[in-house]
């Protein structure tokens, strides 16, 4: 085992928030759970998180159940627990900034327009962890952004928001076993 590695997917917990924009943090955490046989089911740190091994690397998968604006807890919760170091937490969120289908990773930075994120860094006081932002695309016109965040993804969509969904979880296990500059490298190319 080299190291430990701490990936929060961010969401809203509920049915009702099932399949909404705002909970691709949770889809991509689930799919890793899945890839490696890793169950999300423990509850703990005011999230559900579960245990396991991608590569060579120890990894908690985390999903906060706190609501969205509050994320942060979780988080400060588990590092000061595991006494993970900051650059080894990978948060994965939604970005209005980003259309549909397109993946962001940046090694760290501020929280931008995100309320998760800015709880997590105002939890943690730091924004120096590396992120995979996931595009959920701009409120059409007319949309409030909290209405919009919390809708569903469309027919058209879904499909496109399956395979990023799927890009995502393959660009955190490369930062995991590769790093944030190989993912970068990798994931960051603009189709």
């Amino acid at each position: 085992m080299n190291q430990m590695f701490v990936v929060v997917g961010l969401g809203n917990p509920g049915k009702k928030y099932d399949d909404t924009r705002h909970n691709v943090g949770f889809y991509v955490v689930e799919l890793l759970s899945m890839r490696h046989k890793i169950k999300v089911s423990k509850l703990k740190f005011k999230a559900l998180y579960g245990e396991g091994v991608i590569g060579e690397n120890k990894v908690l998968l985390v999903k906060p159940q706190t609501y969205m604006n509050l994320s942060g807890e979780s988080v400060r919760d588990i590092i000061q627990w595991y006494k993970v170091p900051i650059e080894n937490i990978i948060l994965v969120y939604d970005d209005i900034d980003l259309p549909v289908g397109r993946l962001r990773l940046r090694p760290k930075g501020s929280a931008g327009t995100h309320n998760g994120m800015k709880s997590v860094i105002y939890q943690i006081q730091s924004e120096d962890f590396p992120r995979v932002r996931v595009g959920i695309d701009k409120p059409p016109e007319g949309w409030a952004l909290a209405d919009y965040v919390l809708s569903k993804f469309s027919k058209e969509e879904t499909k496109k928001i399956a395979e990023t969904i799927s890009k995502a979880s393959d660009a955190v296990e490369t930062i995991i076993k590769s790093g944030i500059d190989q993912a970068m490298n990798e994931f960051n190319k603009d189709k």
